[in-house]
Order: C-alpha cells, then sequence, then structure tokens
C-alpha cells in the first residue's frame, strides 16, 4: 500500500481500522480452516493406509484363489468363461463436503455379481471359479475405496496449500501493511494538530 496516496484524513483512519479489523478476522477463520483440514488430512491418512493394506490383503487371497482354479480347470476354461461376462461393474459417484472442500464419495456395492449376472450357467462354472473371481470382485471394492480416500486426500492437501498462502498473505503483508498505513495516518494528523495548536497560539498572541 503506497503511503504516498493515503489521505491522512480521520474518515481513512476509520476506514483502515474497519478494515485491520475484517481482515484480522479473516486471518483468525482462514487458520482455523487450515489447523481442521490438516486434522481432517491426518484422519483421511490413517484411513488411507487401512484401505491400501486391505486392498493388498484381497490382492493376495485372490491370485491364491485363481492359482488353485487354474490348477482344477484349465486355463482354456477360465478364459471362455471370462468372455461370458459381459457387464461392466457399475459405481456410482457423489460428493461430501469436508469444510468447504468437496470430495469424492464412491459406491462401489453393485461390484459383486450373482452367477446369472456375471452371464454364468450353473453347470459351467464351479465353487473354486465362483469364490476366485468373488476374490478379484473384492479387489474391485477395495481398489475404489482406495481411490475415493487417495482423492480425497489429493482435494483436502490443494485446499491446505490455498488456505495457508492465504493466511500467509494476510499475516505477512496485507495485514502489516494496513498497520503501517495505520500509523502513519495517525501520526499525521497528530502531527497536523500540533500545527494547528501552534497556529491557534500564534493567533491568540497577535
Amino acid at each position: 500500500m503506497a503511503l504516498l496516496n493515503i489521505k491522512p484524513t480521520r474518515s481513512e483512519l476509520l476506514k483502515l481500522k474497519q478494515q485491520i479489523k475484517l481482515a484480522q478476522a479473516g486471518h483468525s477463520l482462514l487458520k482455523k480452516k487450515r489447523d481442521g483440514l490438516i486434522l481432517e488430512f491426518f484422519e483421511m491418512l490413517k484411513k488411507a493406509k487401512t484401505v491400501r493394506a486391505d486392498l493388498a490383503a484381497a490382492y493376495k487371497i485372490a491370485q491364491e484363489q485363481m492359482n488353485i482354479s487354474r490348477v482344477v480347470h484349465s486355463d482354456l476354461k477360465l478364459q471362455s468363461l471370462s468372455l461370458a461376462v459381459q457387464q461392466i461393474p457399475q459405481v456410482e459417484v457423489e460428493t461430501r463436503n469436508i469444510m468447504g472442500v468437496k470430495v469424492p464419495k464412491i459406491n462401489g456395492e453393485k461390484v459383486h455379481k450373482t452367477l446369472e449376472e456375471r452371464g454364468m450357467g450353473f453347470l459351467s462354472s464351479s465353487a473354486i471359479i465362483d469364490k476366485a473371481i468373488s476374490s478379484y470382485e473384492k479387489v474391485v471394492e477395495e481398489a475404489i475405496r482406495v481411490a475415493e480416500a487417495e482423492t480425497a486426500m489429493k482435494r483436502l492437501l490443494n485446499d491446505i496449500e490455498k488456505t495457508k498462502r492465504r493466511v500467509n498473505a494476510l499475516e505477512f503483508n496485507r495485514i502489516p501493511s494496513m498497520n503501517e498505513t495505520k500509523k502513519f495516518i495517525t501520526l499525521r494528523l497528530e502531527e497536523m494538530e500540533r500545527e494547528n495548536v501552534f497556529r491557534l497560539k500564534r493567533i491568540k498572541k497577535k
């Protein structure tokens, strides 16, 4: 804020004091939002670590079940059954609000399917194959949970960075600049007051 362009008047000083008050209130709210978002981020980080571990465990089980299926049945039969699957797993994507940040809420309940929904007959499949397929459906469900958690983390982190920049701009630039201007106007008004008093004294002496 260029001090040379500031009018050292009482009305300007009152207006500036109000602006400082608003800036300080905004600064306080932004700090609370930043701190709240950081707490939410670390909670989401814990969740992300858990769902990643769940995904890794589900994938390990799915691989084991697939290996059993390959031992019991031929690869040709497994490939043939896989080609019978026509439907693509459907997921529903919604959003939820975390302190003003929109994060995804993914509903993957429709990933798990029955034999009929997979397009396989009871005779063509087997309990072993069905278990392997269910295991991989579980992998997809866990992958969806990971995607939801990690996307939420990225959005929270982006908003944390934006909020931090706004807090720093107010704390280290805007508010100090306005306080400097307030000090300048106050000193200038006091100086003008002294000049008026001195002028009045000179007039009285005459």
